[in-house]
């Protein structure tokens, strides 16, 4: 196999990696899944990107995900008549609708109807990433007069962050939609939804995709973590994204939301990406801080799905440097015998249904016989997602005749996919995978292999077959 670990890489690609070379460097570093980040670049840009990484994947023969990632409804402020301003602690500062006025020290324009309408008195507006912090004194439908709690420079343009109140507002732009639709056209396996509130929000999109890629919801609001079991629940996957929500919650919850998240989605077997500055300094220097190495590794012992890399591998100078880096923290991570006592401890209970029954068996099967591997042949990716929720100790092979199947489980945990071709009946199925495992050099003859697969073969969601085979 490519991959002598678990947990996958997502490398975000930019200006600093938009290249054949740098991409196929990236994918042989280490990357398992490319994001296009449609809050930057043309759709020229993501197009030639993706032809880039399917040309990549035929050549390589390995199944790559890539992930397409929404703006969402980015809330900003208007213009200022002389340039940036500074806000004075205490003083009193009006946000209205008129966003023919330039602002001043006094005012400035925001343009979002949406907001006035949830405000109340004492509500907290934070502007420019939290480094403006405002209290609303009073307010109406087209105003509110704020006094400042948190004062500095403030130039035109900057951000909205609303953390106190859900806003009524879909987590789609029609910006999200025209980029959906292009995304969708082009083929891509994920959509990442910015700033869900909640479980309407995903509905909004699955009516859009009707199922062509999986829906990954981007936690960066409180509202979102007051829903997060319900999110959890309707979502595909999920992402922990740490720069607007840290914004909108104080920095020393970030740690303790993010553990919490990664628990719910492991409990329910869904795939989790820790995301955001992750290796920061290496946009700029060759390696990372200490404290980014642990960090990485944090997310790995907890048993995050994947981690992120975004400016570091989209702008920044040592791209293919940060995802080996990553690559190496990973690998050491998981070589670490404490690593599999925690995650060997942090296993929650299966649920009471045929699935979860076979993967829980499945994990101890494997870990008794000793099995080189686990098999998991399926259709729509639910036998290998129920796998992969037990955190077994020997690979899982995702064997699917669907390429958008395989490409999509790239992202999950231990899961390494292979395009197979459809089978009739079992015998073909135990052989395929013996063959397979064998093939991908991760058993010789004689050895053990597990193997989950659903029957009637090609009907999704009915995982209930387990065998042991050997090689």
């Amino acid at each position: 196999m490519d991959r002598k670990r678990n947990a996958k890489i997502v490398a975000t690609l930019g200006p600093a990696s938009g290249s054949r070379e740098t991409i196929e460097a990236l994918y042989r570093a280490g990357a398992d899944v490319f994001r296009l980040n449609f809050s930057h670049g043309t759709h020229e840009d993501h197009q030639r990107r993706l032809e880039i990484i399917r040309a990549v994947e035929r050549d390589v023969g390995r199944p790559i995900g890539v992930l397409l990632d929404l703006q969402g409804p980015k809330l900003r402020i208007g213009t200022f008549a002389q340039g940036p301003i500074t806000l004075e602690k205490g003083a009193s500062f009006r946000l209205d609708l008129d966003a023919t006025k330039p602002g001043d020290s006094t005012r400035v324009a925001l343009p979002h109807p949406e907001i006035f309408a949830a405000l109340k008195a004492n509500t907290t507006l934070l502007l420019d990433d939290g480094r403006i912090q405002l209290k609303v004194e009073h307010c109406g439908p087209d105003f509110a007069v704020t006094s400042v709690l948190v004062g500095g420079a403030l130039s035109e343009r900057k951000g909205v962050n609303v953390p106190d109140v859900v806003l009524p507002l879909s987590a789609m732009t029609e910006k999200d939609r025209r980029d959906l639709e292009f995304g969708l056209s082009l083929g891509v396996d994920w959509v990442a939804l910015s700033f869900v509130q909640r479980v309407e929000d995903i509905l909004e999109v699955r009516k859009i995709v009707k199922g062509s890629a999986g829906i990954l919801a981007k936690l960066e609001k409180p509202a979102a973590i007051n829903n997060l079991d319900a999110i959890v629940e309707e979502a595909d996957a999920v992402m922990v994204a740490r720069g607007d929500l840290g914004v909108e919650v104080p920095a020393e919850q970030v740690p303790a939301i993010q553990k919490r998240i990664v628990r719910a989605c492991r409990k329910a077997g869904k795939p989790v990406i820790v995301a955001t500055q992750m290796l920061e300094s290496m946009i700029s220097a060759p390696v990372p801080t200490r404290a980014e190495a642990s960090d990485v590794a944090t997310a790995i012992y907890d048993g995050a799905d994947a981690v992120m890399l975004s400016a570091e591998s989209a702008s920044g100078k040592f791209p293919v440097e940060s995802v080996r880096m990553m690559n190496l923290i990973i690998a050491q991570t998981e070589s670490d015998p404490y690593y599999h006592e925690v995650i060997a401890a942090s296993h929650t209970e299966p649920r009471a249904e045929s699935a979860d029954a076979i993967g829980y068996a499945m994990r101890h099967v494997t870990a008794l016989l000793n099995a080189v591997a686990t098999v998991a042949y399926t259709s729509s990716g639910y036998s290998a997602l129920r796998m992969a929720r037990e955190r077994p100790c020997a690979p899982i092979v995702g064997m699917t005749p669907r390429r958008t199947v395989a490409r999509r489980l790239a992202l999950v945990w231990g899961v390494h996919p292979v395009l197979c071709h459809e089978v009739i009946d079992l015998l073909e199925v135990s052989d395929l995978a013996c063959d397979t495992v064998r093939k991908e050099g991760l058993g010789t003859s004689g050895q053990t292999v597990v193997i989950s697969a659903g029957m009637p073969f090609g009907t999704p969601g009915t995982t209930n077959l387990l065998r042991i085979a050997q090689i």
